[in-house]
């Protein structure tokens, strides 16, 4: 019994702590009120909205994810490594960018579509991003293997339990930008956006070298495999 509660709490703690400093919801709450700076009147159905919109995003990455990579022929290697790139190159081209005046004009949330499920881009890529997306299919398919029993349900059950706490916690981020930057002040909300986007390059080089070295081991497996089947011939 001990070792089912210990199973169902990992899975928990797997689903919130490898998807919490990826989605990163502090360091992208900033970013968020930028964006919606001319909709101050619906920020908070935005922030509603968003955190929906991530939770099945995000659910439907971790339950059905495994079935289209084999569908395509995909690995999970490979998806962590394009989408560790994918993520690097954000947080570069973040780290990198101009004043915040240059982001918000590129990318402001128009006035009239306020009251709509703002989809692009403050669901996709700003809080669930290509990062968040791979971490929930390696994620997804390591609980997809195994038989489904009781205690497979109780360990899903348990990861749903952490995906819609990672949720939470994104609608409070987001909800609360407002207090938080003026806490901050200017020169604490740059410093919050660079030190995020920082991280968020080192998160996907992880990423993208934890897939690449799934990769050129399975590489090195496969080499040995033919050398020993190549020596069992010649003797």
């Amino acid at each position: 019994m001990l070792g089912s509660e210990r199973d169902i709490a990992g899975a928990f703690l797997l689903v919130y702590a490898g998807l919490f400093p990826v989605v990163n919801p502090l360091g992208a709450a900033p970013m968020f009120l930028l964006l919606t700076c001319d909709v101050p009147g619906s920020r908070d159905r935005l922030a509603l909205n968003v955190a929906v919109s991530s939770f099945l995003l995000l659910l439907g990455s971790m339950l059905c994810g495994s079935f289209v990579l084999q569908f395509f022929g995909i690995t999970v290697p490979a998806v962590r490594v394009a989408g560790g790139a994918l993520v690097a190159c954000m947080g570069w081209h973040l780290l990198n960018g101009g004043d915040s005046s240059k982001a918000e004009s590129s990318l402001e949330v128009d006035s009239s579509d306020a009251a709509g499920d703002r989809f692009y881009p403050l669901t996709l890529p700003l809080t669930v991003g290509p990062g968040a997306i791979s971490v929930a299919l390696t994620i997804g398919a390591h609980h997809a293997s195994g038989p489904f029993t009781l205690h497979a349900a109780l360990v899903l059950g348990a990861a749903l339990l952490g995906l819609l706490a990672l949720v939470l916690t994104i609608y409070a981020a987001y909800r609360f930008a407002s207090p938080l930057v003026r806490c901050l002040g200017s020169a604490g909300v740059n410093a919050l956006v660079r030190l995020s986007a920082f991280i968020l390059v080192c998160i996907g080089v992880q990423i993208a070298w934890g897939g690449l070295s799934e990769l050129i081991g399975s590489l090195h497996v496969a080499s040995l495999s033919d050398l020993q089947e190549t020596a069992h011939l010649t003797w």
